[in-house]
């Protein structure tokens, strides 16, 4: 049975959720890609386990994480009963719906009947009454936001989940949203954009800012670009890396191109000044801003995992570096 260490929470470094309750690690666990029914098990449950010690109290999932949908709840379900529920009030589980998850009119977007039908169906995954955080996982253009906004609502009422996040909203629409969410008395707390050294849409967007005024915090995700902000890349592609894998959609060979690898020989000078690697910098800049609570990692490996561990070693930029990156990026 799993035992966790005793001085987990020695190390990590935790940020409020906007003006909620809660905290989380500066370094949140995702099992979006690495933890289906494709991957080993028994390597999955130690690098989640071995995350726990290291004081990572966030576990995010979604309805169709996997490969195939539903396979990284069903595996953290598991995880669960092997040991890590003994410690369920120590840490926050995440879950979301919002894209496509079943056949037919009513397995995508943002419908009451697809929202309710699908936290049934996590929590049954899962194994568990509950969850901390039900997102909705993006913006549904052609369904009434209040209709939308009224199922999470009813969501906590039900005792499904403590709190409401809204994932891949911009900042108008999150504005929008919440007025209703406000209207509603539910909890909203977080937000979940996609953000990395090459995709800074927020920043224009000020989502950061917005979020500030709506007293809520934001998680980002794909902070390594699907592992293209790493060293692996520098030399050519590995046959082990997510590039070659035929299961992830996201990424592929033909992305691994020379402007990439030009810009990763530069980062790679940057970082090795800093001590660090690509991997590490590239988390360590993602929330270097105060208002960015957490950030994401997903990884395959347990050195990966304990490689993105390090980067708490070295969490601050000179003005000078940043602008070495600025222009590297450029």
């Amino acid at each position: 049975m799993f035992v966790a260490n005793k001085d987990r929470y020695e190390k990590m470094i935790y940020r409020r959720l906007g003006k909620s309750g809660l905290k989380l690690p500066i370094f949140s666990f995702g099992l979006w890609l690495n933890f289906g029914e494709v991957n080993d098990y028994e390597e999955c449950k130690n690098v989640i386990f071995e995350a726990f010690n290291n004081g990572i109290t966030h576990f995010d999932l979604a309805n169709n994480y996997g490969p195939p949908p539903g396979s990284a709840e069903k595996l953290f379900g598991n995880v669960l009963n092997d040991g890590l529920m003994n410690y369920r009030d120590e840490f926050i589980i995440s879950t979301k719906a919002g894209y496509f998850m079943w056949e037919g009119p009513y397995g995508d977007w943002g419908s009451r009947k697809y929202l309710m039908a699908s936290i049934d169906q996590s929590l049954k995954r899962l194994g568990i009454p509950y969850v901390d955080i039900f997102y909705h996982h993006r913006f549904d253009p052609n369904t009434d936001l209040r209709e939308t906004m009224l199922a999470l609502r009813d969501i906590v009422l039900q005792g499904k989940a403590l709190y409401v996040g809204l994932s891949n909203y911009n900042s108008e629409q999150l504005r929008r949203a919440h007025l209703i969410l406000d209207e509603l008395n539910v909890p909203y707390v977080i937000t979940q954009p996609s953000y990395s050294m090459l995709n800074r849409w927020i920043e224009k967007d000020g989502l950061l800012e917005t979020q500030t005024e709506l007293k809520a915090g934001t998680i980002c995700f794909s902070v390594l670009q699907q592992g293209k902000l790493t060293n692996k890349y520098i030399g050519g592609i590995p046959e082990d890396s997510r590039a070659k894998k035929a299961y992830i959609q996201f990424l592929n060979e033909k992305d691994i191109d020379e402007t990439l690898r030009e810009k990763l020989i530069k980062l790679n000078e940057i970082a090795k000044k800093r001590n660090q690697s690509i991997a590490q910098m590239a988390l360590a800049w993602a929330v270097r801003n105060p208002k960015m609570t957490s950030a994401l990692i997903s990884v395959s490996k347990m050195s990966q995992l304990k490689e993105n561990l390090e980067t708490l070693k070295n969490l601050t930029f000179t003005e000078d570096e940043l602008n070495e990156i600025d222009q590297v990026l450029k």
